[in-house]
């Protein structure tokens, strides 16, 4: 990763959809370079989270900080494609009528970058990967971790100051999701970009995240520090 990583602040966040308060009051500083894990049941507000940091819901209260820029607040949104980010779904979201490399390819087409160094950074990111042998192939060939791994080099290609992550194993079997999850937080850490990574599974927090946030109905509940890969609090 040839560019510096930047903190993520969150600062008073609060989000209610009608009656429901999904937030409430979140603060919460994210490290440059380092990977937090959003981790907490269905409906605790994780989601929610990311759709913020994401630009696709706005703030109702509270002031949401990239490094010392200021990203949204109640008054004011940056739209997500000015946010400098990469996100990685839980459906993979590849288009199937493209080639793998065309799918990893496209945020650089968006970019207008020049072809010859667009298929350059294709390869490397597909090698990063493990896929270097399957960038003429299309997503219906390939297995759910492999697509989820296509996935990963597309978001990491224009190399992103910030890497979003919404349950992205979740589709997968346990055994293929624990090794993935090994691979992607050797990557993460090689990148060394900033991350967030929401997940229901503590396990796979464990193994991904330097530090574990835990949400309970829209509050930070508890804040756990992990050694990297081993799963063991400090």
């Amino acid at each position: 990763m040839t560019r510096s990583p930047v903190s993520v602040v969150f600062n008073g966040i609060s989000y209610a959809f009608g009656s429901h308060q999904v937030l409430n009051h979140i603060d919460l500083s994210v490290e440059p370079g380092s990977i937090v894990a959003l981790l907490g049941p269905s409906g605790c507000g994780k989601s929610t989270l990311l759709k913020l940091l994401a630009g696709l819901l706005q703030p109702q209260q509270g002031t949401l900080h990239f490094g010392d820029r200021l990203i949204a607040s109640d008054q004011f949104s940056t739209p997500p494609e000015q946010r400098d980010l990469g996100m990685v779904f839980q459906d993979y979201a590849l288009w199937p009528h493209m080639s793998v490399a065309q799918n990893v390819a496209f945020p650089l087409l968006m970019r207008r970058v020049p072809t010859q160094e667009r298929q350059q950074r294709v390869i490397t990111a597909l090698d990063r990967v493990g896929l270097a042998d399957f960038a003429g192939r299309r997503p219906s060939d390939l297995s759910g971790g492999q697509q989820q791994r296509v996935a990963l080099a597309r978001a990491i290609i224009a190399e992103p100051k910030i890497l979003l992550f919404d349950e992205p194993l979740s589709n997968l079997d346990r055994d293929l999701r624990e090794s993935l999850c090994v691979e992607m937080a050797s990557l993460l850490r090689q990148l060394g970009t900033t991350a967030v990574y929401v997940t229901h599974d503590r396990h796979e927090a464990e193994i991904l995240a330097d530090r574990i946030v835990w949400l309970s109905v829209g509050t930070v509940s508890a804040i756990q520090t992990v050694t990297p890969l081993s799963g063991e609090p400090v």
